[in-house]
This record gives C-alpha cells, structure tokens and sequence, in this order.
C-alpha cells in the first residue's frame, strides 16, 4: 500500500474552494464536504499498493478539494456531481485541468449516469444517504475503491461471521472484495459536520474463494435469509421463499446438513451460504431455472 501520510499534494484549500463556490453544504442534501487536509491528503494513498491510477472515478466531488488531490496522483479524473450548482462550480475552478483533458465532470446522480468503463479505481467522499446504492454499483466493476461511509455502515460492510455487526451488507460486499475499514473519521472534519461518524474503506477485488451457481441468485439467497437472523435457517428459508423465490424451500431444508440447519444467519459463513445457495439451485426450483 501506498503511504497514506505521503500521497496527496493538491494545492488547494478546502475552506477556500468553499469560499469561492459561495455555497455552503446542506445536510438535507446530504452535503457534508470533507474540509479535514490531512485526511484527504491520505485518502488516495489507501489504494492498494500498484493500484492503476490512470482513470480514477470519484462520486460526489462537491467543491473539489478531494478531486484536486485525486488529480495530483492520476492521469486522469472523472468526478460525479449532482447539485448543478456545485458541477458548474467544479468546471470553473478546474478549467485548466478540464481544457487539458485531466478531468472530466459529470452533471447527475451517480446511480443514473453513465459511470466510465475504463475507470480504473474509485476514491469517494459518497453521499451517505445513497452510499449503499453508490457501493454495490461499484463493487461489480472489479476495480479497487476507496469509500467514506457512515461509520456503523462501514464496519458492518468489514465484519465477520459471529460478530453482532455481520449480516447481508458483510456477505454481499465480501462477495466482491476484499474489505476492511483503514481509517476512522471524526464528524469535526467535515463542513457542516454530520450526525453521525463516517470511516473509510478500502475494498480491494477478488474472486471469492467459492463458487455459486448464479451471482443474483446467491445474493438474494442471503439477503432472505438475514431478514429472519433470530431464526434458525431451517426456518428463514422455509419463512422468506417469497423473497428467495424458491419453489420448493422445504426439498433445501431436508437435503441440508442438520447442524448448518440448526444455525442463525449471523453465523453462517459465506462459503457456507454459497454452499447452501447450489443446494436450493439444484433441489429449490428457484425463480432463474423455469
């Protein structure tokens, strides 16, 4: 990994860039902008060592302080803003760069524009109320993500099995990558400061170490059976077939292990879930097989 303490040199001020855009954040808008200059001074430096730093995509670039860091490392920078205001902000203070062909800025909602195919990884400042959303469009793409969450979301993104914080968003999510919370965020670093304490995460692809029969079968196998996790599995995938479209959700019950069937979803690993996932794809009948 790249030394965190090391790796920006953007030269601009967040509090001037605020100054200068005259705009101040709106939390009912789910603007908190980042104005702490050393920890965006290390967010680029949490990509994974050898990382391609070509293209890097960041969603939610606000005023810019954080793009102006991600310029100093990249070739190139893609930055998502929805507020017209801030987009037009963002094309102003960054003319040189944009003239140069060193920045892109696109106008929308990261989960309704088209994101860039050639991106190579995704340092972000996410918009917490759609951060989730953000997150699982781009996880799939297979390329490393440095994020900021809300804190609780982060660590339940990190956690492992038997741990009050693992469920859907741990399983998912490690479906994609690797994952682990690199840096706690105090709510003082942001402008204005949020309700909540954040934290960045470093997500770094892989292939997981089992297989799945169907990637949207399994992840909503999952999601099934944490809506019932104070049930036993035997009983959450009887109880959730409506979600997990199963057929025939008692044939995976009886051809199951008895004692993987006498655990809660917090408990089930998930090579465990994607074993049970290609038992309810071969004797289940799910939706994907008709």
């Amino acid at each position: 990994m790249t030394d965190p303490a090391s790796a920006g040199t953007g030269a601009r001020d967040p509090d001037a860039l605020i100054a200068r855009a005259g705009l101040r954040g709106d939390p009912n808008r789910d603007q908190h902008f980042l104005v702490d200059d050393r920890v965006l001074d290390r967010l680029p430096g949490y990509l994974p060592e050898g990382t391609d730093a070509s293209h890097l995509l960041e969603v939610g670039a606000g005023t810019g302080a954080l793009t102006d860091r991600l310029l100093a490392v990249a070739d190139r920078v893609t930055a998502v803003e929805r507020d017209p205001r801030l987009a037009a902000f963002l094309r102003e203070e960054f003319a040189g760069e944009i003239d140069a062909g060193r920045l892109t800025v696109i106008e929308g909602d990261a989960l309704d524009v088209d994101l860039p195919a050639d991106a190579t990884a995704s340092v972000s400042n996410l918009p917490y109320g759609v951060s989730s959303e953000i997150a699982f469009r781009l996880l799939p793409t297979g390329t490393p993500l440095v994020l900021m969450f809300q804190r609780e979301f982060a660590e339940r993104m990190a956690a492992e099995p038997g741990t009050p914080e693992y469920g859907r968003l741990s399983v998912t999510a490690g479906h994609y990558a690797d994952v682990a919370v690199v840096e706690p965020v105090p709510r003082g670093a942001f402008d204005p400061a949020p309700a909540v304490e954040s934290a960045v995460v470093r997500a770094v692809p892989r292939d997981p170490d089992y297989a799945v029969p169907d990637d949207e079968f399994f992840l909503r196998f999952v999601t099934a059976a944490f809506t019932q996790r104070r049930k036993t599995m035997r009983n959450a995938i009887r109880n959730t077939a409506h979600i997990s479209k199963l057929d025939d959700p008692k044939a995976v019950v009886a051809a199951a292990d008895e004692a993987l069937m006498g655990k809660r979803a917090g408990e089930v690993t998930p090579a465990e879930f994607a074993h049970l996932s290609r038992l309810a794809w071969e004797v289940g009948d799910p939706a994907e097989r008709e």
